[in-house]
């Protein structure tokens, strides 16, 4: 029988027809040990398998049939196979290599039907070449369909990942906070590629139990499910050997578990839990170090996870553990700040009855840190009271620290009695010193953290119950507000004094009368000032909350807080300080005029004695004669007049002995044969504290015994007084 080239191709088409399934297992099983990525995963080679099939029926329907290449109508899932490897992640070359393996099996197998058809050899020549040719043309087409198709998937693939990634830049670590970062990140995997997602992050809290041997303890920090109620992932984990672990537990993966090997290697992984399930592992690791592991569960959507989905994993875990390392350097930061700012902060008031306070201090939101914000109550000599408020420019430790340093200086500076305006005189020049030293350490180790300059203000002010007024000097610092009793409040206009650091610039005092039972706030200006409205409107809010005032100055300090900062943590930090005045009368205070001669020291004594058995304090008649006769000897040799004695009969019998001289009495040590020299030596024994303070005109010399029965002397014969002047 004579073939054509046409004819003997189409015979040999139609004798292997029959033989189809077993020249597609042939082709499949080929391609299995060649293309080995495309069966490795049960949907994929089941697609393969079945792309396989229709090609090998397609061609040999096309050549028995005498079909032209371009009209052989390819399988209409091809494009769509195509796409799907794009999809799971497969190389475009492996798609296009197991087309020209399956393509070379078919034409061998071909090729051997067409000897046993006919012994010429031209015509198998003839139909060779064809059979080349139509071959080849026939793949070169479905080849360019489904590298365009994979392309296209491939594309639209990549597009749509650089889209989830760029949406995790914006949407993944919004705050400084560990727990909602790490929501952020689940809450975004379960939108766009899981089904249910969980933290884990290595647990170091101080106070928990420690590890069990070949454990890693960890605490669930953040979970979600695209199924409704609860529990959520935990449901999923279950299912698959996972404990169920709610919100915020701790719990522990075994030693070689598959979590456990990704905390420990640091490498990501992907699992088939079930024919209808699959995992994600990812460790969230930042600057080389480990701090928890991200799961992602794929049980309701239909497709096992791949490796793209791996990497897209990877790529938004990795944001997100920045963000979380930054939030824990963060929370770290904060607490130590925090911590020493509070231990700097006094714990308590100190005892003192010239004013009735109740105080604040709020840190400010968790996305600025600690600041340095500050108050103090420090009591001083006759009865009065300094209050003071300060802010130091920043936040974070360097702030909290030279606050404490500042506070120091200022407690120093009240201890020598000095007057308002001369106090910030000096604790200016403490911060240039301070700004001066940081920049040393910068010059010195320019990889050292520092704020740089230091800058801050301070409100100083010292009341005097005696008198029933309040001495006051401003550093930068926002205006006080004073609340009279029939509930009248007003914010004081005292002179503008620049803010400390600045250095060569005055500062100014006012004096005011505070009648008792007053209220002075002091205060810093993150309680008036905030994103939605200035600090007129601050103050008017703070005006209109202290009218509100009650008896209570704690509950005023609530009341003024929730006036005027918002519901969770304010902008800025706040200090806020509330002091009700008390007022010292007659019958706790008595004064007599001294004249300039030294017999009028006894009768000092004796108007001394006089008003100590009044107020019923006979037993320390002897230690105050002693003082008060040493005082005012000293007043009377080295002073100028006039000269005034004071006794204030409050917690303690302070005596002050007031001259016009400018002269600083000293302490010093007597030897045996001097006849002077002991009286102060004598007061410093005798009396629980003493000094020195000095006014615009003259000094007040004063000395404070403790109520009660002296300890130290009982009596004039423990004392060798003979030859000290006044003392009989």
């Amino acid at each position: 029988m004579d073939f054509t080239a046409d004819s003997l191709l189409s015979r040999a088409a139609h004798e292997l027809s029959p033989r189809a399934d077993e020249l597609i297992h042939d082709v499949e099983q080929y391609l299995r040990r060649e293309v080995p990525e495309l069966w490795d995963e049960p949907d994929i080679a089941q697609m393969t398998g079945e792309n396989v099939a229709e090609h090998v029926v397609a061609i040999l329907f096309g050549i028995e049939h005498d079909i032209e290449p371009r009209r052989i109508d390819p399988p209409a899932a091809d494009a769509q196979r195509a796409r799907r490897l794009a999809q799971r992640g497969k190389p475009v070359t492996a798609m296009l290599r197991a087309f020209r393996l399956a393509q070379g099996l078919v034409i061998d197998r071909l090729l051997e039907e067409l000897p046993r058809l006919t012994s010429d050899a031209e015509p198998i020549n003839a139909a060779t070449r064809k059979l080349i040719a139509l071959a080849t043309e026939y793949m070169d087409r479905i080849s360019e369909t489904g590298v365009l198709a994979f392309q296209e998937e491939r594309d639209r693939q990549l597009q749509w990942r650089l889209s989830v990634v760029n949406e995790a830049s914006v949407r993944v670590g919004t705050t400084l906070d560990i727990a909602r970062t790490a929501q952020e990140l689940v809450d975004l995997a379960t939108e766009h590629f899981a089904d249910a997602g969980t933290v884990d992050l290595l647990d170091t809290s101080p106070g928990d139990e420690p590890p069990a041997k070949g454990t890693l303890v960890v605490r669930r920090v953040a979970q979600q499910s695209v199924m409704d109620g609860y529990p959520k992932t935990t449901s999923v984990e279950a299912n698959y050997g996972e404990s169920s672990v709610p919100p915020q537990q701790i719990h522990r993966y075994p030693d070689g578990s598959p979590p456990a090997r990704a905390l420990v290697t640091g490498r990501p992984s992907r699992h088939q839990l079930g024919p209808s399930a699959s995992m994600l592992l990812v460790p969230l690791c930042a600057r080389g170090t480990t701090l928890g592991v991200a799961k992602f569960f794929r049980h309701h959507k239909p497709d096992a996870y791949g490796d793209e989905d791996l990497l897209l994993a990877q790529e938004i875990a990795a944001r997100a553990a920045v963000a979380i390392d930054n939030a824990r350097r963060y929370t770290h930061a904060r607490a130590t700040a925090l911590t020493l700012q509070r231990s700097l902060l006094p714990r308590s008031t100190p005892a003192q009855s010239a004013v009735e306070v109740a105080c604040r201090y709020l840190p400010a939101a968790a996305q600025l840190g600690v600041g340095g914000d500050w108050y103090d109550v420090i009591p001083l000599s006759g009865a009065r009271v300094a209050l003071v408020v300060g802010d130091v420019v920043g936040h974070g430790i360097h702030a909290a620290a030279t606050m404490g340093r500042l506070r120091t200086a200022v407690r120093t500076l009240a201890d020598i009695d000095l007057p308002p305006d001369e106090l910030l005189t000096h604790l200016d020049d403490v911060v240039i010193r301070l700004s001066a030293e940081v920049s040393s350490e910068v010059s010195a180790e320019p990889d050292t953290e520092s704020a740089g300059d230091i800058g801050a203000t301070c409100l100083y002010a010292v009341y005097d119950p005696v008198a029933g007024c309040c001495t006051l000097a401003r550093a930068g610092h926002v205006l006080p507000a004073v609340v009279t009793r029939d509930g009248t409040v007003n914010i004081l206009e005292l002179p503008a004094g620049p803010p400390l650091g600045l250095g060569g610039l005055p500062f100014e005092t006012a004096e005011i009368d505070l009648p008792e039972g007053s209220l002075l706030a002091l205060y810093t200006d993150g309680l008036i000032e905030a994103l939605d409205h200035d600090i007129e409107t601050g103050l008017t809010r703070l005006c209109h909350a202290l009218a509100q005032s009650s008896a209570s100055l704690e509950a005023t300090c609530d009341t003024v807080l929730e006036a005027l900062l918002p519901a969770d943590r304010p902008h800025d930090d706040v200090a806020l300080l509330l002091a009700r005045t008390h007022a010292l009368g007659d019958r706790q205070v008595a004064t007599w005029d001294v004249a300039a001669d030294p017999a009028e020291v006894a009768r000092a004594r004796a108007s001394v004695s006089k008003q100590l058995t009044t107020w019923g304090l006979e037993e320390l008649d002897f230690t105050t004669e002693l003082v008060v006769s040493e005082l005012v000897t000293n007043a009377i040799r080295y002073g100028r007049p006039p000269i005034q004695l004071r006794l204030i009969h409050d917690r303690t019998l302070m005596c002050e002995v007031a001259d016009a001289g400018s002269t600083t009495p000293h302490l010093r040590r007597a030897r045996v044969f001097d006849e002077g020299g002991r009286g102060l030596f004598l007061v410093a024994q005798l009396a629980e504290h003493w000094g020195t303070r000095h006014a615009r005109r003259g000094k007040t010399v004063w000395a404070e015994c403790a109520l009660g029965a002296p300890t130290l002397f009982s009596d004039a014969a423990a004392l060798d007084v003979e030859g000290i002047p006044g003392v009989v």
